[in-house]
């Protein structure tokens, strides 16, 4: 059997851009502090990772992307940029590439990821082709987040050819266009991470006694 479906009671979600200072730091913070309002005690069943194809390894966020992640409720302290490496991809139960050129690096190294390895924009739009009411079997968090995966590979081929996956890199651009991919980020983040969280054990209040962190993370779906 292989080694991202074992019996492991934790769902990897790994998140992929170029230097890991970015993109992909933004998405695995605010996925993280979203996740641990919404999930409170369960929030440990999803861990999060990212990686950059040419990462500029050892660097925390860069400042201009630390303003954005503070402005929608984020906490940039403590990241630390990292090298993709094969086994990233090939243990992750989820791999998302800010771009179609990142998710095609990240197939080159490791092929057999395929149905695990969205761009961040497919995985969005096949989240909302997939419904609410499709059966996803599990006794665990992890498995039922898992099985989530599964339709999202099988809705792959209802997906329009059309549709745009990339979400340009912010590297030097005006803090107006750093706002703007923040925003596309969040806006393609929080349908998938409110899937995730609907899959919860039924009877399990929020942290906070709420359905999610609105309150706290500035972010709208």
């Amino acid at each position: 059997m292989a080694r991202h479906w074992s019996p492991d009671p934790v769902f990897t979600v790994l998140f992929v851009c170029t230097g890991n200072i970015c993109r992909s730091a933004l998405a695995e913070r605010l996925a993280r502090a979203y996740l641990d309002e919404a999930l409170g005690d369960e929030a440990g069943a999803i861990r999060l990772m990212s990686a950059g194809t040419q990462a500029v390894v050892g660097d925390g966020v860069h400042p201009d992307t630390a303003l954005v992640l503070a402005g929608f409720g984020g906490d940039p302290a403590g990241h630390t940029a990292r090298q993709l490496v094969d086994d990233m991809a090939i243990d992750a139960d989820l791999t998302l590439a800010l771009t179609r050129q990142h998710r095609r690096v990240v197939l080159k190294a490791a092929p057999r990821a395929l149905a695990r390895t969205f761009t961040l924009r497919e995985a969005s739009d096949l989240v909302a082709l997939v419904g609410e009411d499709v059966d996803l079997p599990g006794d665990t968090l992890a498995e039922r987040c898992r099985s989530l995966v599964k339709q999202l590979a099988a809705t792959r081929s209802r997906r329009s050819k059309d549709a745009d996956d990339d979400i340009p890199d912010p590297i030097g651009e005006s803090p107006e266009v750093q706002q703007q991919v923040g925003d596309l980020i969040v806006e393609s983040l929080v349908p998938l991470l409110d899937r995730l969280v609907s899959l919860r054990t039924p009877a399990s209040p929020a942290a906070d006694g709420s359905p999610g962190r609105r309150s706290r993370l500035h972010l709208a779906s």
